[in-house]
């Protein structure tokens, strides 16, 4: 399970559904360890009754349908599914408004979903997904990539609230891969994935989803950092030193 875990780590995002599926035949057993702890790229569905697309992931799942988060109803319907109570449901129709703000300022657009659940532990589980389909004809506005794709997941444990403190727990998944195309630079491909996780108790006396949205602001500045540090100023450095620029290739050469 270590092994396999390892190998799904280091694939590109778009290969990881493949990997999975390799690994399930040869690791039946492991199944259900491998389905939870696997991130894989975001897929979408529309809400014809809304007019909206939404984001499907294993926690707006019940057997083969995905609840909406923007009319709570399951795509293909079922019977005896599963709801958020009214309270919490009331907490997840508002962070879904507020957070397609946080999408437009930060990502200038893409689709974002927020879906709410209640746990064992007297708290709720909450989770945030965004899916920014970069390239030329999806929500790219610059036009800069062939193919891109940038998958956040956010879920944040919530736990009771104790004299006006609760305890938040968020762990964030960051998918990124891009593709250019062009005459300057050729064809170049880059992906890879991100987690991170981060634990705060705070006071809720401004409310749940001011904490919540704070600590994920907090979370993507960092992995975006992370992210610029590691893929693309490692691989800034290893282009620049296998295919120097010019200027610096006649600085080294002898005065003749």
């Amino acid at each position: 399970m270590e092994a396999a875990m390892g190998l799904l780590r280091r694939m590109p995002p778009k290969h990881s559904e493949t990997a999975l599926s390799a690994l399930l035949s040869l690791l039946p057993h492991h199944s259900s360890d491998l389905l939870s702890q696997v991130d894989l790229p975001l897929q979408v569905l529309p809400d014809s009754e809304c007019r909206k697309e939404f984001i499907l992931c294993e926690y707006n799942r019940d057997a083969d349908s995905y609840r909406s988060p923007w009319s709570n109803k399951y795509h293909p319907p079922i019977e005896d599914a599963l709801y958020p109570s009214s309270e919490l449901r009331k907490l997840e129709v508002e962070a879904n408004e507020i957070f397609a703000i946080y999408l437009d300022q930060y990502y200038e657009g893409g689709i974002s979903s927020v879906y709410m659940w209640e746990d064992d532990n007297e708290g709720f589980v909450a989770c945030f997904l965004i899916k920014k389909d970069g390239s030329k004809s999806g929500h790219g506005r610059r036009g800069y990539l062939e193919e891109g794709a940038w998958d956040a997941v956010h879920v944040i444990q919530v736990g009771p609230e104790e004299e006006g403190m609760a305890q938040y727990c968020l762990t964030s998944t960051i998918m990124l891969s891009l593709t250019t195309d062009d005459e300057s630079s050729g064809k170049f491909s880059l992906s890879g994935s991100i987690r991170r996780q981060m634990k705060m108790k705070l006071a809720v006396a401004e409310g749940h989803l001011c904490n919540m949205g704070r600590m994920i602001e907090e979370m993507e500045g960092k992995l975006r950092n992370s992210l610029d540090q590691v893929y693309f100023g490692k691989t800034r450095e290893m282009v620049c030193n296998l295919r120097p620029p010019a200027e610096a290739v006649q600085m080294r050469l002898p005065d003749s």
